[in-house]
C-alpha cells in the first residue's frame, strides 16, 4: 500500500476551505457572547443605581410617609360621640312665637377629646343656646339653614376650651358691588386653622314649632 507523500520543506501549506468557515463562525460566536455579556451587565448595573436612588428617597420621605400612616391610622379607630340633651329653644321669628326641639350627638376624635369636652359641657350648651336662638322658624326649616347651623355649632361647642375656628369667607363681591365707588376692605390676615376635635354635628331629632 502507497503513503502519502510529506511536503516538502518550504513549500505552503494549503489550509482547506472548510477549516476557515468554522474559524469564522467561532470568533462570530464569541464576539456575540461578549456582546450579549456586556450588554446584561450594564442592564444589571442600571437597575441596580435605579434601586438605590429609589431607596435614599424613601429614606428621604420616610418622615411624611410615617406622619401620614399615623394619620391615617387614626381614623380607623371607631367613631366617638357625645349625646348632648334635647334643646328647647325660643326662635327669633318677630311675627309669631315659635319654639324648636332639636336633640344633637357631636362627633368627635377620641375618648380624650370626648373626655374633654364634657368638663366644658355647661359653656358648650350655653354657646349652642346662643346659636339656636339667633335662627328663625324659616332659616332652620331649610336644609341650607341646617347645614349652616351645623358649622356654627362646630364652631361655637370648642370656643371654651379655648379652640377659636374661623368662620369661611363670604362669598366674592357681585359686579353691582364692585361698579360702587366704595373702597375695598383690607383682608385680615389669617392665623394658622386650629384642629377642630369635633369632626361633625349630627341631629338626631328636629321639631320645629
Amino acid at each position: 500500500m502507497a503513503t502519502a507523500a510529506a511536503p516538502t520543506p518550504g513549500a505552503d501549506v494549503i489550509v482547506p476551505k472548510k477549516g476557515k468557515k468554522k474559524l469564522i463562525i467561532i470568533i462570530v460566536a464569541v464576539l456575540a457572547v461578549l456582546l450579549i455579556g456586556g450588554g446584561v451587565a450594564a442592564y444589571m448595573l442600571k437597575q441596580k443605581a435605579a434601586a438605590e436612588a429609589a431607596a435614599d428617597a424613601e429614606d428621604e420621605d420616610e418622615p411624611a410617609a410615617k406622619e401620614t400612616r399615623a394619620k391615617k391610622d387614626e381614623h380607623k379607630a371607631p367613631p366617638v360621640f357625645v349625646a348632648l340633651d334635647p334643646f328647647v329653644v325660643n326662635l327669633a321669628d318677630r311675627d309669631a312665637e315659635r319654639f324648636a326641639q332639636i336633640g344633637i350627638t357631636l362627633q368627635v376624635d377620641d375618648a380624650a377629646a370626648a373626655d374633654e369636652l364634657k368638663l366644658y359641657m355647661p359653656a358648650v350648651r350655653n354657646g349652642i343656646l346662643m346659636v339656636l336662638a339667633h335662627k328663625t322658624a324659616a332659616e332652620l326649616l331649610e336644609r341650607s339653614g341646617k347645614e349652616k347651623l351645623a358649622a356654627e355649632i362646630m364652631r361655637e361647642a370648642v370656643r371654651p376650651m379655648g379652640i377659636i375656628i374661623e368662620a369661611d369667607e363670604p362669598a366674592d363681591e357681585s359686579p353691582a358691588d364692585a361698579d360702587a365707588d366704595v373702597k375695598p376692605k383690607k383682608k385680615k390676615k389669617k392665623r394658622p386653622a386650629e384642629h377642630n376635635p369635633i369632626s361633625s354635628v349630627n341631629f338626631s331629632s328636629f321639631i320645629i314649632q
